[in-house]
């Protein structure tokens, strides 16, 4: 039980925010790309992103693990952005804080949707059995290239008016 919950609830309902917390996060991109802020879409992205984080710790687990790596990455990357977004208010040098910090947020939280992919789904287990598989590094690698590009170009084309 976690919170009153069983483990499958529970797990349905951590997946539940981070698909949501993941479709906010290209939306908020989607803004960068497009010169527009969509505040309230950015608010939910930082705030479902960092629930996914803090749900993600609330499993049962022994030792430290990937997942509780990568999470602690993303609430680092998450208090850089929401710093920037509501204290230095995007200006000046807070802008690019912002950007990076949130790319890096959804990346990490893309990265573990498909890591689950890979382990889960038992047509993607079988191309990549092992996360030292070459299927999954080279998924791994295309979506790395990918929010790289992302990020660089958001961070050209993204100013506050």
């Amino acid at each position: 039980m976690i919170l009153g919950m069983n483990i499958e609830f529970f797990t349905r309902l951590h997946v539940v925010i981070s698909l949501i917390a993941i479709a906010a996060g290209l939306g908020v991109v989607l803004g960068f790309l497009t010169r527009r802020q969509f505040p309230i879409l950015n608010a939910l992205f930082l705030l479902l992103t960092a629930l996914t984080s803090i749900t993600g710790f609330m499993f049962p687990f022994k030792g430290v693990t990937p997942g509780i790596v990568v999470g602690v990455l993303s609430m680092v990357a998450l208090l850089i952005a929401v710093v920037a977004r509501y204290v230095g208010h995007m200006a000046g040098p807070w802008r690019g804080a912002y950007i990076i910090s949130s790319c890096l947020a959804l990346y990490f939280n893309v990265f573990v949707l498909f890591a689950q992919l890979f382990a889960k789904v038992p047509e993607l287990k079988a191309i990549a059995p092992t996360q030292q598989s070459p299927g999954f590094a080279l998924t791994q690698m295309a979506i790395l290239v990918l929010f790289v590009a992302l990020t660089f170009r958001s961070y050209k084309r993204f100013r506050i008016e």
